[in-house]
């Protein structure tokens, strides 16, 4: 006869008050080696599956979330196990574990991709995009989407960059005035130090040429690319 709920549960509950798998089978009524059945699973509704009743799996209704969880990079059994509970499963952690195991099985991981140094996502801010490959613009859109403090740096970078392609040095006080408002100290810097001097730099950034006086401040303006990878090591490091 097959166990069913009632005696699956009592099995349980006896284990957890300490009595051995012989005193059960006396007290139950119950055959050892099913007694050691019902005590190897996890829960009663591990059992009442598959095979015992004839009844799909109890996993088979949060199969689509851990698909969904593994695509994402979630392989750790325990934590779609939690996060499974918090969905509404009931059944043990060991039908998670052997599912996600079947997966792994299945489906090996690719190794995790190196993390790109500071100079790389530097370089990936301050070129083109039309210049980007497609990983590095899918790349550099992910740790975008991580950081929304270097999303506003990169948005700002792009601007500037605008402004000196297309001399709009007449655009630069609006274009300080927007960097001002974001939390953003290592672009505070930069702004203090256009400031000192705006006149001239609004002419390098409007004129097809420059003089010698022009030019020290033009060199301002070139040191870009190491103040955004200052930037870009201070956000990282918060």
């Amino acid at each position: 006869m097959l166990p069913d709920r009632t005696t699956t549960t009592a099995v349980h509950t006896l284990l957890d008050r300490g009595v051995g798998l012989r005193a059960i089978g006396r007290k139950l009524g119950l055959a050892r080696n099913t007694v050691r059945l019902l005590a190897h699973a996890a829960s009663p509704d591990e059992l009442l599956v598959g095979q015992w009743t004839g009844r799909t799996s109890i996993l088979d209704p949060y199969k689509p979330y851990i698909h969904q969880r593994w695509a994402e990079g979630c392989t750790v059994a325990r934590r779609l196990f939690e996060e499974l509970r918090e969905h509404g499963y009931t059944g043990g952690e060991s039908v998670v574990k052997k599912y996600v195991h079947r997966l792994r099985d299945a489906s090996p991981l690719d190794p995790p991709r190196k993390a790109p140094s500071v100079r790389e996502v530097t370089g990936w801010l301050t070129r083109h995009p039309d210049r980007h490959t497609d990983d590095q613009a899918q790349r550099l859109k992910e740790i975008l989407a991580r950081c929304p403090a270097l999303d506003r740096a990169a948005y700002h970078v792009r601007a500037f960059a605008e402004l000196m392609n297309d001399r709009q040095g007449c655009g630069l006080g609006q274009w300080m005035a927007k960097v001002k408002g974001d939390d953003l100290p290592a672009l505070h810097t930069l702004v203090t130090g256009l400031r000192q001097d705006l006149e001239a730099v609004v002419a390098g950034l409007s004129l097809s040429y420059s003089s010698g006086a022009v030019e020290g401040h033009n060199n301002k303006i070139i040191l870009w690319n190491q103040r955004c990878q200052a930037v870009c090591l201070c956000i990282t490091s918060r």
